[in-house]
């Protein structure tokens, strides 16, 4: 899997982003991938949208309940903190871990 996302940033940097249409499909179908492609979100700052939009398995309710619980309890400590957000679990904070930062 990585020979092969390596293979496609070469190609597309040699072709001037030509294959980009490409890529962003792997990107849907591949959580894997997306990981690799997407920049770090802040947890702290980030709204319903852009949660749910970058995050694998977080969508519009998921996403809401997390600024809640933010709103609520103050500013995210750790990334850890996710799973005291009802309806996120250990497989859906490590699928995501990667892509959060606190800011």
């Amino acid at each position: 899997m990585r020979k092969r996302l390596l293979s496609l940033l070469f190609v597309s940097a040699l072709f001037g982003g030509a294959l980009a249409p490409v890529y962003a499909a792997d990107v849907e179908t591949n959580p894997a991938i997306a990981e690799v492609a997407t920049a770090p979100l802040a947890l702290n700052s980030a709204d319903a949208e852009a949660l749910s939009r970058e995050l694998v398995g977080i969508g519009p309710a998921k996403a809401q309940a997390i600024v809640d619980y933010r709103t609520e309890h103050g500013p995210f400590t750790s990334v850890d903190e996710l799973l005291e957000v009802k309806g996120i679990g250990a497989a859906t904070l490590e699928k995501n871990r990667a892509r959060l930062v606190l800011n």
